[in-house]
This record gives C-alpha cells, structure tokens and sequence, in this order.
C-alpha cells in the first residue's frame, strides 16, 4: 500500500521571500510500508549583471591558478561554471568521473560543482586533498530519501540479498553496500550477479531500479526514492509532443518512469545521451533529464535542435522546467568564495571514507576487467558503446 501526503500545506516550486524554494521528494518508509511525500528547501541565487559575471569569472580564475586548485562540474550546473571548468583545465562530466579525474590531477584542492553527494565521492576517492564546494547545502532528492539509520534497518530485512547502491547516495549508505553502480553500468553488474544466482537489494532510485530488474530479469528488492527531476517527465504529455516533433529522437535518463523509458530511442546515462547527439544522424532531440545537459548538447552539435522533454510541475502547466534546484545553487561567487575563504569544505570520516570506497572500487574493477576481456571486432558503433565511460547520472 502506498500513502502520498505532504507534510506541509505547501506547493513546490513556490520562491520563497527568504530568497529559498520549497521542494516536494520522496521519503520511503520501506519499514512501514508507506511512501510519503516530504518537503526541502533549495537557496535560489540571484541574478548576475554582465559586469559582476566577469568579475567573478576573473576572480575563479586568479583563484584557481594561486591556491593550486582545479574545478571540476557537474552537466547539470550553471552553463558559465560548466565553460569556467574546462577553459581552465578541469572538466565536465558525470559525479564518477568528476571524481576520478579530481583523483588524477595534480591539484592540491578540488573544487566540486554539483550536489553534496558528488563531493563526498571525491573526498572518499582523494581522502588527502581538500574538497571544497560552492555550497555544501547542495543536496539531491535520492540523497535525503534514503537516510542511513532507515537503510540499515531494511538491509537486516533482506539479510540475504547482495546490496547495490546508486552512485547518488551518501557516503553512509555507500558504506553499507556490497556494490555501487552508475547507470551506464548497473545493467552489466546487476546482469552478472544475476547469472552468478544472486538476488539484489537496490536503492535508493526506484525507475532505474525497474529498468534494470525489467531488462536484467534480477530478483530485485528496491528502495521507493526517486530524482525529484526525472520523476515529473509525464509519459502522455511525451507521447503528444512526439506527434508535434514527428522525426524527433527521445533521449531518456532510465531515473525517469517507465511510460517515458517506454518511449525512448535511447535510454542511458548522461554520458551516453551526450553521445547519442553526435553518433545520430537525427537532426532534433526530445531531451528527458535535467535542461542543464542541453548546454553541452547545443555546443557539440549546433546545427541540431534539442527540445527539454515535458513535465508537469505547479498546477500541472509547466511543460519543460526539468532542472535541479539544488544543481542551481551552484554560482560563480560560491565557487570564487569557496576558493578565496576556503568555505564549504568536505569532511569525511576517514574511515568511513575507506569503508565507502569499497563498493566503488569492486565497480571500477568490475569495469577494467570487462574492458581486458574484451577483444575489439568489425562493428565500431559496438565498440564504442562497450569502452564508454562508466557515469552515473
């Protein structure tokens, strides 16, 4: 049975005279049964004059050059942090691969641009290097939907099940887990544990945990979070909009439910929706997930038309306003303050820290192990799809 109210009189969405926005999520209660509607606040950052945006940017960049530091963003954040990072020699990419590449460079200090949970993964993978975040009140609907003391009590349930989690969890809940996966390679690992007769505790989102448990044909218990973005995609307003855009290809995160999976010529992580622009000869895009992505899009193909998929948000009329409250928290000031005053430090306990990273590295073992025991064929579309990278959301 399942049991939707909020605990507050409250519509998301609503901009709050505080200069906050109040966010509806998903809060499982997997113990009793229930799946309840609860509300979080997201800080919404005012608007930068032409002139302040420049400073900023210069300021980032005296910053980034003097503290040793590199910044490294997430596909959802701010289209100036997103050009800041690359121009000044970090990256763009998924939480993993933010990660990881803070791991390789030789930067003293990382500034990760993206949600609490990101910069966890980063300290977790570089416990010796300082993580520093525009804002660390930045967090992500699956994060707060799925806290550690609750997820303990659900493991002792099912104390016979292998546990994977979603990259986009805390360090606490990583820490619990046998496997973490991304969405670009859950299909693979959960395919193989089951083959190895394995069954499965997911969490904590449950869309993509029923497209692999539908394309995998696992045994799968699943926690009841969901991204608070990919959960408003509607499957009949998709539907309506692909008679519009008739030769329009559906691109689709598998975060999103099930009616707009069904729909899509492609389903996969942003990574592979980034690659599907350029390998497809199709000319328009309907995009389902976060609206930050289509600024990548529209730079690696800008004679193609990319459309944000529709959603139904306040008063069911917003038709495309998919983006993360908390991914937009991410400002210029923030990363520039974070540098100069050295504000919004990740802190991790180291061995919670080393406990978290377990289930990480039996993910990237998994994934160089899978790439040595694969010999390269005739079909390079194949190999492409085989050797991509291995990103989360």
């Amino acid at each position: 049975m399942m049991a939707f109210y909020p605990f507050f009189p409250l519509r998301p969405h609503i901009i709050m005279p505080s200069g906050t926005r109040i966010v509806e999520f998903d809060r499982p209660d997997m113990a009793g049964g229930t799946h309840t509607v609860a509300e979080a606040w997201a800080r919404v950052n005012p608007p930068l004059s032409p002139q302040e945006r420049e400073f900023q940017k210069d300021r980032i960049r005296r910053l980034l050059a003097s503290r040793n530091a590199v910044l490294v963003a997430h596909y959802y954040v701010d289209a100036d942090i997103q050009d800041l990072a690359e121009e000044t020699g970090g990256c763009v990419s998924d939480s993993l691969e933010m990660a990881r590449f803070g791991r390789d460079h030789a930067a003293d200090t990382l500034v990760v641009s993206g949600v609490r949970f990101m910069g966890e993964t980063a300290k977790i993978l570089s416990p010796e290097k300082r993580i520093l975040m525009p804002d660390l009140d930045a967090t992500c609907s699956l994060d707060l939907g799925c806290d550690p003391v609750a997820f303990a009590a659900f493991r002792a349930r099912h104390p016979d099940r292998t546990v994977v989690v979603y990259a986009n969890t805390s360090a606490a809940v990583k820490a619990q887990a046998d496997w973490m996966v991304t969405s670009s390679i859950g299909l693979d690992i959960v395919s193989e544990l089951h083959r190895q007769g394995k069954k499965i505790l997911w969490a904590p989102d449950r869309h993509l945990g029923s497209y692999i448990q539908r394309e995998t044909g696992a045994d799968m218990v699943l926690w009841q979070g969901s991204c608070t973005v990919h959960d408003e995609f509607k499957g009949i307003e998709l539907d309506l909009m692909r008679k519009e855009h008739p030769g329009a290809l559906v691109l689709v995160h598998p975060e999103s439910p099930a009616a707009v999976v069904a729909q899509a010529d492609v389903v996969g992580s942003t990574s592979r929706l980034l690659a599907a622009v350029t390998e497809s000869p199709a000319t328009t895009f309907i995009v389902a997930t976060d609206q930050g992505l289509l600024h990548k899009m529209r730079l690696a193909a800008p004679d193609k038309t990319f459309i944000a998929a529709p959603t139904a948000g306040e008063s069911a009329t917003c038709k495309s306003c998919a983006h993360c409250p908390w991914m937009a928290m991410n400002s210029l000031k923030g990363v520039a303050d974070a540098l100069e005053f050295g504000t919004n430090e990740v802190h991790l306990d180291p061995a919670l820290g080393r406990q978290a990273k377990v289930c990480i590295d039996r993910m990237l073992d998994f994934a160089a192990a899978r790439r040595r025991n694969t010999r390269p064929g005739p079909d390079l579309a194949q190999e492409q799809a085989l050797f991509s990278g291995v990103g989360p959301a």
